[in-house]
């Protein structure tokens, strides 16, 4: 039982699979090859072969995997790598000043960098090497004393920095993720998200512990999440499901009076214009009708008489010339969930949906659209809690 015990305790430690895609890999790997050699460059240049500082620091390996391989991590951005390896390499030369075991000096020196980190909020973890170096970098690390601090640690982190930077904006990464401000956004109460920022903030608080990802990013992978999940949901209620099938349709042919006389009778706000075969060409709607004075100068004359003579000489216009072509249409077997954005940033009140012959089958509101989602939603709740 026990030997049963090891494998599984030993098997939780497999990997998870890495989602990042194979040219997102490839474009770290350039860019970490670049940005080492922009720095190592950089300080040939600055100091020259002769001079008796590392061109490089094994810290910058590290930090370049952040900077390049997951420049999203709050601990990669530009206070982190800067302020950290900084703050870092200080402690480490006054710990290798003031303390002559090694040993006792090294473990000093990266507690305090570490909670100097914390309370500059500048937390990057290839900075607790910088502190080890500035201690076991040797004597020629030594001999710089503080010098070290500018010396390569500045250089190369700003060398660094500044090719992640160009890098990122040349491939067009986001880079640096600059916290966003905007109260509004922010505050906003996001019904359809079923939390809020402050909520996110609240319970980060209340775990109390420091988690490898942007707040702002955090957000808005729990939005997909949840669009995610309400895609899954919903994907089991299609058009068929909530579409109304008593159709009230009219040609191309019928004059807009007749057509203004079926939205009045059936209590309805548009109609679908359909050829003889039963294919929407169209959609003609009140508004459509008002718009082009289809009635208004019949409307004016109060006599019966009056209204019978103006028709007699000039004749309502035909739907075909009222109506508007540029109609939408989804199929039967659509998911409601794909009539959500339609509904809400096209500006469409009824949508037209067709069967498997592209034929007219039925028509969809927003009043539908809405009794469909509640009632996917309650039936997804009252499941949930059998």
């Amino acid at each position: 039982m026990s030997r049963y015990a090891l494998i599984r305790w030993l098997s939780s430690f497999t990997p998870h699979p890495i989602a990042v895609r194979w040219p997102e890999r490839f474009r770290s790997c350039l860019g970490a090859l670049l940005g080492i050699a922009f720095t190592g460059g950089t300080m040939h240049v600055l100091l020259g072969p002769a001079a008796n500082i590392p061109l490089l620091v094994a810290p910058m390996g590290a930090s370049a995997v952040l900077l390049f391989a997951v420049p999203a991590s709050p601990l990669a951005q530009p206070w982190s790598i800067i302020g950290g390896n900084i703050v870092s390499a200080t402690v480490g030369v006054a710990c290798a000043s003031w303390i002559a075991d090694p040993v006792g000096a090294a473990a000093l020196a990266v507690a305090l960098a570490i909670c100097a980190m914390f309370a500059l909020r500048c937390v990057h973890p290839p900075s607790g090497a910088v502190a080890l170096t500035a201690v076991l970098g040797g004597p020629a690390v030594h001999a710089l004393g503080y010098r070290f601090v500018a010396e390569p640690i500045a250089i190369q982190s700003v060398a660094l920095l500044c090719a992640a930077i160009a890098y990122h904006a040349a491939t067009g990464h986001r880079y640096p993720h600059v916290a966003q401000t905007s109260g509004k956004g922010a505050a906003a109460p996001a019904a359809n998200e079923g939390f809020t920022r402050a909520d996110l903030e609240s319970v980060l608080n209340r775990r109390g512990e420091l988690l490898d990802i942007d707040t702002d990013d955090l957000e808005s992978l729990l939005r997909d999440v949840q669009l995610q999940a309400y895609a899954r949901i919903f994907n089991e209620l299609t058009c068929a499901d909530i579409m109304s099938c008593s159709l009230v349709a009219v040609s191309a042919a019928t004059r807009a009076s007749a057509a203004w006389s079926l939205l009045k009778q059936s209590r309805i706000k548009a109609l679908p214009v359909t050829d003889e075969r039963q294919h929407v060409i169209g959609i003609v709607t009140r508004a459509d009708l008002v718009d082009k004075r289809a009635f208004s100068k019949g409307a004016a004359l109060s006599s019966p008489m009056q209204r019978w003579f103006r028709r007699s000489i000039t004749p309502a216009p035909l739907v075909g010339a009222l109506m508007n072509v540029d109609v939408h249409t989804v199929d039967a077997t659509t998911p409601i969930v794909e009539l959500v954005p339609v509904f809400a940033n096209y500006g469409h009140h009824h949508i037209p949906v067709l069967d498997s012959n592209q034929r007219l089958a039925g028509m969809i509101t927003q009043a539908d659209l809405i009794a469909g989602l509640y009632r996917q939603a309650y039936a997804q709740q009252r499941h949930t809690a059998a």
